[in-house]
């Protein structure tokens, strides 16, 4: 095949795309020989890591065809054109609905052999604005492509559930296993996400029983890095966008609850190996150190923020107008990784300080180039 142009100009995705594509191991990297992939929900954060890395390693992994479905609903059009455009004999981009639309009716979408089912809103803020879609996507969506799936010769099918299906653990329960059957409110602001996640579990599980099908699951716990939107309203975004405008960084509880945070290369890594896998499992893909408070995460930004960018704010506590802004929301999150270690080879590499200053430097260099 030959060599395609250079996915990125930017520094720091082009080094976290080369250093996802040094994790796989060889076996890893023939399933995608002669491959179409299919992916749902290419627009979003996650979408966007995958789209470019898919792109700019494509010849070395022999891949045929990437089949990318987007709503736009909260994904976005703007790089995903100017990538397509870049790579038209590799991208295929369709605006398609997972939850109303026939994959059947896709070109392409019968012969492919890996699927990834990303299309769903992650972003509490924009779930709560969308909380039947978010339903919709994780359930009637999903039973849609596996129905469709089912008894086609699938190398792998990934499903992203999310961290957020253990609620909030026990003490004894952090770091949380993949066995650990959670505590999640079936009624409130993040149901509409939180149980959607934990019944297309189920439905991997039963078309796994019947059907005999490669289907995985991972669950994700934070990521952060490249790709993921300022307008994100996430935590990492929230902060980044605060430092890339010059603003207070503003946390809305006290600070004290805790998360480990996850840079999308090791995120990516971890997900490719989940979709790889080749039969029925489900893994944590995370970080498992250090447990940040908020603080202490907003602190690491501050100090990034003032040597990239000359960031002159400072860390304020507010009180969220959103009465229901910090309902069910868990107090501690943090990953057992020994399953994925042990099975997938899975090993996070990125601290967070580090990955912080890479994600700002990544912003740094955007914002450079489109005001020059």
């Amino acid at each position: 095949m030959e060599a395609v142009a250079t996915t990125t100009d930017n520094r720091i995705l082009r080094e976290d795309l080369a250093a996802v594509y040094a994790t796989l191991t060889a076996a890893e990297r023939a399933k995608f020989q002669d491959a179409t992939v299919l992916i749902t929900g290419c627009g979003g954060f996650l979408g966007y890591f995958f789209m470019h890395f898919f792109a700019e390693y494509a010849p070395e992994l022999g891949l045929r065809r990437v089949v990318a479905l987007e709503n736009f609903l909260t994904g976005t059009k703007d790089w995903l054109q100017e990538l397509t455009a870049r790579h038209p004999e590799l991208l295929e981009l369709h605006e398609f609905n997972v939850i109303t639309d026939d994959v059947a009716a896709v070109p392409g979408a019968a012969e492919a052999d890996l699927v990834i089912h990303l299309a769903s809103i992650a972003s509490p803020t924009f779930y709560r604005i969308y909380p039947l879609e978010t339903v919709d996507a994780n359930v009637t969506g999903l039973r849609r492509l596996l129905d469709y799936y089912a008894e086609r010769p699938l190398r792998g099918f990934l499903f992203f559930s999310s961290s957020e299906i253990y609620g909030d653990p026990q003490p004894e329960f952090i770091p949380t296993p993949e066995d650990y059957r959670g505590n999640v409110a079936s009624i409130g602001p993040r149901a509409c996400y939180d149980e959607a996640k934990r019944f297309g579990e189920t439905l991997c599980y039963l078309f796994a029983q019947k059907y005999g099908m490669p289907v995985a699951i991972a669950r994700p716990f934070n990521n952060y890095g490249p790709g993921m939107s300022l307008g994100d309203r996430r935590l990492p975004a929230d902060f980044a966008q605060a430092v890339v405008e010059g603003r207070d960084l503003e946390i809305l509880s006290d600070g004290s609850p805790t998360r480990t945070f996850c840079y999308i290369s090791d995120a990516i890594s971890g997900y490719l190996k989940v979709l790889l896998h080749g039969r029925f499992d489900v893994f944590n893909i995370g970080q498992d150190q250090p447990e940040l408070s908020v603080r202490q995460f907003a602190e690491l930004f501050t100090a990034a923020g003032r040597d990239i960018f000359g960031y002159p704010g400072r860390i304020t506590f507010q009180t969220s107008a959103d009465r229901e802004y910090l309902t069910d929301n868990p107090n501690r999150r943090c990953p057992d990784l020994a399953k994925a270690r042990a099975v997938l080879g899975y090993r996070p590499a990125v601290d967070v300080a580090a990955g912080i200053r890479r994600y700002l430097q990544f912003l740094h260099h955007s914002l450079t180039r489109s005001v020059s």
